[in-house]
């Protein structure tokens, strides 16, 4: 596979991994406390990118990459805990929106300083994934369920999803400049980190953190597509453009949205609709470029 194609499948294949761990944390949260579902799922997801990283013959990463790591991880914590406490907060507003764009404009606006511009095809697919991105993560009305995580609306205010935002598109630049070959070794400190910082807001903040045993299986699935996302974002990036890889894996909320409506009858609202059209419309103008 060449490297433009194998960008492309990698980034829509970890848009897709991620989307539907959305779908399934999002059910998970529905009967059971968010925090303890988000802690749970970062463990389950440590235990996959071990296995992972057995099975493809990864050794202990090095100095640089487990650095890499380790500040991926704090970036991590910081912008799931920001996001998900804004949902703890129950106030409807924008964060859906604004967090999913910065978490993409951040290492797109990277690939384009490191790599210069793509071509002109591809530039506009970007834009249209942005307002894409925007379009699947808005919320008509305001009785919108909170409990689907990050393409839903989020009770919390503007700077919170900007740290949300800042901080996930960040964790995304930073894993993205992992060694070639030096994937899910590297995850698994990312994960261990991630899931300390979780672990302390819950002890700090005191929230409800115990899962039901029936809801596991849903918590696992999340863990484990969330860790093969992000495994498959960074094989994006290193098989070709950063910013193209971006760009494809920030349209997770569209698998979510199509499993929602798939699965669980929900309705497809018109602007949601656009959105997807127009995502269509991204991939295609981003490949050709």
């Amino acid at each position: 596979m060449d490297p433009q194609t194998a960008v492309v499948v990698l980034g829509l294949a970890s848009a897709a991994a991620w989307g539907s761990a959305d779908f399934s944390g999002g059910l998970a949260g529905r009967r059971a406390p968010l925090f303890g579902v988000v802690f749970f799922s970062q463990i389950l997801g440590l235990g996959v990118a071990m296995g992972v990283a057995a099975a493809r013959g990864e050794g202990i990463p090095g100095p640089p990459d487990i650095g890499i790591a380790i500040v991926g991880g704090i970036l991590g914590g910081i912008g799931i805990a920001a996001l998900y406490g804004g949902l703890a907060a129950g106030r409807m507003s924008v964060v859906a929106p604004i967090s999913g764009v910065l978490s993409a404009v951040v290492p797109v606006m990277a690939g384009i300083v490191l790599q210069g511009l793509p071509g002109p095809a591809a530039v506009l697919g970007i834009v249209l994934a942005l307002v894409a991105v925007i379009l699947v993560s808005s919320v008509p009305g305001t009785s919108a369920d909170p409990s689907l995580g990050r393409i839903r609306g989020v009770p919390a205010d503007v700077p919170i999803a900007i740290v949300a935002g800042t901080a996930l598109g960040l964790l995304n630049l930073v894993i993205s400049r992992l060694s070639p070959g030096s994937v899910f070794a590297p995850l698994v400190i990312t994960r261990l980190v991630e899931a300390l910082l979780i672990g302390s807001v819950i002890l700090a903040i005191r929230r409800p953190w115990r899962v039901p045993r029936g809801i596991w299986p849903l918590v696992l699935i999340a863990g484990g597509l969330d860790m093969a996302g992000n495994g498959l974002f960074v094989l994006a990036a290193q098989a070709g453009r950063l910013d193209i890889a971006a760009i494809l894996s920030s349209l997770y909320p569209v698998a979510t949205l199509i499993l929602a409506a798939a699965v669980l009858k929900e309705r497809i609202a018109g602007i949601h609709a656009v959105g997807v059209v127009v995502a269509v419309a991204a991939i295609v103008l981003v490949r050709i470029g």
